[in-house]
């Protein structure tokens, strides 16, 4: 579409807009919230096609005055919180989901990486895991308990330790973002090709589906929320290297606020799959069934709320408040 005929198709809306901030009408909060995902996305088509056009500046601005009147002088309600996973959250995961699948895909090209080192070489998995793990690891499968790590500690003080691991984790693959996003690259790689030389490991010695039936039963949410985390670093970084008609400056503040919010509300996940690891995995005597179940479970629930939730949210323009 030329500049011109975009222009012409959507100046009727956008100029609604402007009539909206003048006169502080209040509007709709669907119809409101519908207009302002057509002007996301004309601003998003008006970057692609015409990245330094006078319309690219004008709906950036446009944006910028649209978000600051819907979200200015706003009360502080009691479900802010619930508001911000419920809505917030999900938004930001569908407008950056290329930098999630982005992350994705490093941390399984790692494991791939991981598992095929460790096949081909003997002594990766000693390198990677540590002698020490390792022989511990082979004392317990000799013991018949191959995944016995996970019933030494005392639950509460494991729960605590693990929560407390893994919300680090993931702060350091958000900050290691502000290195041109490639620090957040390296933090995936290191842990994917930990996951995927692990997995190897219990596959050479024939505990594969042992292994999966125990290590994912908190390993679903700590894993996918640990790309998620990388994923903010993607954005962080990708904000500064890629400022569109931003100051650089302007987008890096903006890039790094919104991977914060995601590393965030990262957090209560954390938490989940720390009680997962700590008070579950290690009931080793548990049916398969309910393993599976449980991994599934919380497969089917990551899916939803990372790519299916936010995906109806924006095709059904909710923002609404309650």
């Amino acid at each position: 579409m030329r500049e011109s005929a975009f222009v012409k198709a959507n100046i009727g809306k956008w100029e609604e807009f402007e009539s909206l901030i003048a006169t502080k009408v209040k509007k709709d909060p669907d119809q409101l919230a519908d207009l302002f995902i057509q002007l996301t996305d004309d601003l998003s088509y008006a970057k692609t096609h015409y990245p330094k056009s006078e319309v690219t500046q004008y709906l950036n601005n446009l944006s910028t005055k649209v978000h600051q009147y819907i979200y200015r002088n706003k009360k502080e309600r009691s479900n802010r919180f619930v508001e911000f996973w419920k809505l917030e959250l999900p938004l930001i995961f569908w407008q950056h989901r290329k930098e999630f699948l982005y992350s994705f895909l490093f941390f399984l090209g790692a494991c791939i990486i991981g598992a095929f080192s460790a096949a081909h070489d003997d002594n990766f998995v000693r390198l990677i895991l540590g002698d020490q793990y390792v022989n511990m690891t082979l004392n317990n499968i000799e013991r018949g308990v191959p995944l016995g790590v996970y019933g030494e500690m005392a639950q509460t003080d494991m729960f605590v330790l693990i929560t407390f691991n893994n919300i680090r984790v993931s702060f350091i693959a958000f900050a290691l973002g502000i290195v041109a996003s490639i620090g957040t690259v390296y933090a995936l790689f290191n842990n994917g090709v930990m996951l995927g030389s692990f997995q190897y490991f219990f596959y050479s010695k024939g505990l594969l589906v042992t292994s999966l039936l125990t290590i994912w039963i908190h390993g679903t949410i700590e894993i996918i929320s640990i790309i998620m985390a990388g994923g903010a670093g993607l954005i962080m970084g990708n904000s500064m290297l890629f400022p569109g008609t931003y100051t650089r400056i302007e987008s890096l503040r903006r890039g790094a606020l919104t991977g914060a919010k995601v590393v965030l509300g990262l957090v209560p996940l954390f938490i989940i799959a720390g009680f997962l690891e700590s008070f579950v995995t290690r009931l080793f005597g548990m049916p398969d069934f309910v393993k599976a179940l449980i991994i599934f479970g919380s497969l089917a629930f990551m899916i939803y709320y990372i790519i299916l939730y936010p995906r109806k949210l924006f095709k059904n323009g909710t923002y609404q408040k309650s």
